[in-house]
């Protein structure tokens, strides 16, 4: 069939007319992020950014031209700049490039931590599965848990203990399977993983387990993604569970799914059993910990090479998971860090950890004092530090307490290293009498918190601290309020900074004395505070005494 000269034109105009769509599009400049080596910058060029103004100037023309927008020179070498594809193309040929990424706005992989830390922007959703477990006696306990196979369909199943049957703690083949066959099982916390467990459960022949928290664990709630119905309970409930077994001629259970339940929780936050804790026994001079973030059940990337739960066994893949531990506490703080390293860029981190430390709170959010979830009882510097991190509070500490390297070379010195030691981490070649008249303590490290330790009961320490004023008040006057532990008197030489300029530092001495009691009068710790306060900032700082009781660490 013959095609008229009109519909060929027409087909050639749209053809063409897609040609030219296509071509904008590809045309269309994006905002590129480009990563460099830095030793490739060739020499005739004086800084890295004439070299990358350079490399802009060399792509092909545009209707957009290329743009230089930002260099980089710390967490990476390279640029940014507004490309085409074609651009784009042209450079990654170019000597030096090792990749050129699209900008993209990401969205936070996180759920409910921005807000409790008290930041306002934030997405997603939280999904934290809870169980509870119903005893044959009528008895419901509620637990945690992430499983999300098929339930027990309020079955109730025979319930045993496994340190009945096998062993309490569940290793993989330590429970008889003619024992567990078609039961619920009853696992006690520690000796091996908690999702374990439910795998050596579920290869002996149960249906179900309850995993029972021990003194350990307290009333410590981790959710798992458990290879079958399972739930974990409080140290409370598990000792009455036990008993119930114990006591009962036929014991049975069940593990319902009770939903999701998100801003309806006991007060937060608490400090988790496993939560890394003071004292500290290497440099008892030094608080540990200096404060806690969230880290309990925060949802993760995950990767897609191993299960949920990390087993071998475990079939399932996903892209995100529950996790709970110090890792997860670090990138929070990680995060805060980089905040305010963007709104204060020549802060130092010790100026940054002093902000976190003197800021932090030690209140949850039904206003009483935070607790251990290990023991139950109010938590200590020895287990919070300073309390719990306060991002927004952060960004304006009134004072700071800050160090450079000669703090650091002189903590060093006091601790007993020497030049050749030192040079570890130094980068130029320290001079051998580099700790002459270094010998002082280590508690004199600029610190925000302090730690003290008393050799008798009438001991007497003193420790010097340097602050800076980082407020915006020129004049700033602040004076000190003290909490001083338990038979523990306090003297802070002067009791009143005056700031005449923003960024001035000021020192001040603080004198601990023991009291004059016998050592069954003393506690083996006592715990306490100062803080400076101008009447808009409180600069916190937190107090941890020990009586050393003989030469031993383990007096400490």
């Amino acid at each position: 069939m013959a095609i008229s000269p009109i519909s060929f034109l027409h087909c050639l105009l749209f053809f063409l007319l897609t040609l030219s769509t296509q071509s904008s599009s590809s045309d269309h400049p994006q905002t590129f992020i480009i990563h460099v080596t830095k030793s490739h910058k060739p020499s005739l060029f004086s800084s890295h950014h004439d070299w990358y103004t350079s490399i802009i100037r060399s792509l092909p023309p545009s209707p957009h031209p290329a743009k230089l927008l930002y260099n980089y020179n710390h967490a990476i070498h390279g640029f940014s700049a507004h490309l085409t594809a074609t651009q784009v193309e042209k450079l990654r040929r170019v000597p030096g490039i090792l990749s050129v990424i699209p900008d993209q706005v990401r969205q936070l992989h996180t759920t409910h931590t921005p807000a409790f830390l008290g930041l306002s922007e934030s997405s997603g959703l939280w999904q934290n599965s809870g169980y509870g477990d119903v005893l044959g006696n009528g008895w419901v306990f509620n637990g945690v848990s992430l499983y999300s196979g098929d339930p027990l369909v309020d079955l109730k199943l025979p319930l045993v203990y496994a340190g009945d049957v096998g062993n309490r703690f569940c290793y993989v083949g330590s429970i008889s399977p003619s024992k567990v066959q078609g039961k619920i099982v009853v696992c006690d916390r520690g000796g091996n993983a908690r999702v374990e467990k439910g795998a050596a459960v579920k290869l002996a022949g149960g249906l179900g387990m309850i995993l029972a928290n021990t003194a350990d664990s307290g009333e410590e709630l981790i959710a798992d993604s458990h290879l079958l119905p399972a739930t974990e309970v409080g140290e409370i409930a598990a000792n009455k569970i036990r008993e119930y077994v114990k006591l009962s001629q036929y014991p049975t259970a069940t593990i319902n799914f009770r939903g999701t339940i998100i801003g309806t929780s006991p007060a937060a936050p608490k400090v988790a059993a496993f939560s890394s804790r003071g004292p500290n026994y290497l440099t008892p001079e030094i608080l540990k910990p200096d404060v806690i973030a969230p880290g309990v059940n925060i949802l993760a990337g995950w990767t897609g090479f191993v299960g949920p739960t990390d087993l071998e066994i475990d079939p399932r893949r996903v892209e995100f998971n529950i996790i709970s531990g110090t890792s997860m506490s670090c990138p929070h703080v990680s995060g805060i860090v980089a905040l305010l390293r963007k709104a204060y860029p020549d802060w130092s981190p010790a100026a940054i950890k002093s902000a976190l430390v003197t800021t932090a709170h030690n209140l949850d959010n039904s206003g009483k004092n935070i607790k251990d979830l290990a023991s139950g009882e109010e938590s200590t510097p020895f287990i919070h530090g300073a309390g719990h991190v306060d991002p927004n509070s952060a960004l304006n500490p009134g004072l700071v307490y800050d160090m450079d390297t000669s703090d650091y070379i002189a903590f060093l010195c006091a601790i007993g290293y020497d030049s050749k030691r030192i040079a570890v981490f130094v980068r130029e070649p320290p001079r051998s009498d580099i700790c002459s008249g270094k010998e002082g303590s280590p508690g004199n490290l600029n610190y925000p918190s302090f730690s003290v330790v008393f050799q008798s009961s009438s001991d007497v320490v003193t420790y010097r601290r340097t602050v800076k004023n980082v407020g915006n008040s020129l004049d700033a006057v602040y004076e000190v309020k003290v909490n001083a532990p338990a038979n523990v008197e306090i003297n802070v030489s002067p009791s009143r900074l005056v700031f005449s300029a923003e960024n001035k530092t000021m020192s001040y001495e603080i004198t601990f004395s023991s009291a004059s009691l016998g050592w069954s009068s003393i506690h083996s710790a006592a715990f306490g505070s100062i803080e400076w306060s101008n009447g808009i900032h409180g600069v916190r700082s937190p107090i941890a005494v020990k009586w050393r009781q003989g030469s031993s660490m383990e007096s400490i």
